[in-house]
């Protein structure tokens, strides 16, 4: 059939999408057997619940168990040293992706291979060094930070460096992914023209197309800062000493009010970078 004369779609190709989303959602809800009335809490269950969510007015300023040590540091001292252990993770892990990002991203990135009409090994070449770099970032981002901490567990022990490593990995990935993909997207105008007037395909890359891409990237890298800070968080229900550490414990012994000082601590933190982050973000890409 001549392909003008298909008939398309009634509601359009979007919706037709949004339409099997649908039915896949629908058919999942199925084959899990999903119920609405799972969610019912029990009566105990509804009583712990109501007596969390009523200390969220009322953290605790300090220890509610009956014994304290001694030379116990104050609960706030404790929770500020707590969050700046978790700042302190999260920067490391960030540190080391930026890094795998920066090597895997650029290579990850067909603007980078270039174009023209190079000889057959050297085509052999760019699909060997585009393929080898997006199956690495693709398979260190498959994989949760929380499974990384799993296995680097059981690997290494209770190992510091190796908990920064599950984060980085993941975070590496998925940071390659965008760079390439935001290298890709970048105006190649100045490219073009530093290529025009005899540039190297390399200085054409680091001085015409780069410096395009840099500001998203960097806003981007700052948004993946405040994430990993709650990863570090969550870090401590493994043991480390992170804010997830101390709320795990509290939670533990029924201390609400010490897990909301946590919680509340682990807000301050990303409010703090969430403000910190936007202001970057206008003076380097000029919006929110």
């Amino acid at each position: 059939m001549d392909r003008d004369l298909r008939r398309p779609f009634p509601a359009g190709r979007r919706a037709g999408v949004l339409l099997v989303l649908l039915a896949a959602g629908i058919a999942s809800f199925v084959a899990l057997d999903l119920s609405p009335a799972s969610l019912v809490p029990s009566r105990g269950g509804l009583d712990v619940f109501l007596s969390f969510v009523a200390r969220a007015a009322r953290p605790a300023l300090t220890y509610e168990g009956s014994f304290v040590p001694g030379d116990a540091e104050p609960l706030l001292w404790k929770a500020l040293h707590a969050a700046r252990r978790t700042l302190i993770f999260a920067a490391a892990a960030m540190s080391l992706s930026l890094i795998l990002g920066i090597l895997l991203g650029i290579p990850a990135s067909a603007a980078w291979w270039g174009g023209g009409s190079p000889s057959r090994p050297r085509r052999l070449l760019r699909h060997a060094g585009y393929g080898a770099a997006r199956v690495s970032l693709t398979l260190m981002r498959s994989v949760h930070e929380l499974l990384w901490a799993v296995l680097f567990l059981a690997a290494f022990g209770f190992n510091t460096f190796a908990a920064v490593i599950a984060i980085a990995i993941p975070y590496g990935g998925t940071l390659a992914k965008i760079f390439s993909e935001m290298l890709d997207e970048a105006d190649p105008g100045a490219a073009a023209a530093l290529r025009a007037s005899g540039a190297t395909p390399l200085q054409a890359f680091l001085f015409g197309l780069l410096p395009r891409a840099l500001p998203d990237m960097a806003a981007y890298a700052f948004y993946r800062f405040e994430c990993a800070v709650r990863s570090s968080a969550i870090l401590g229900f493994f043991g480390y000493p992170t804010l997830g550490y101390f709320i795990k414990a509290s939670f533990e012994n029924l201390h609400y009010g010490e897990v909301w000082t946590y919680l509340y601590a682990l807000f301050l933190v990303i409010v703090i970078l969430e403000a910190w982050s936007g202001a970057l973000r206008r003076r380097f890409v000029g919006y929110e």
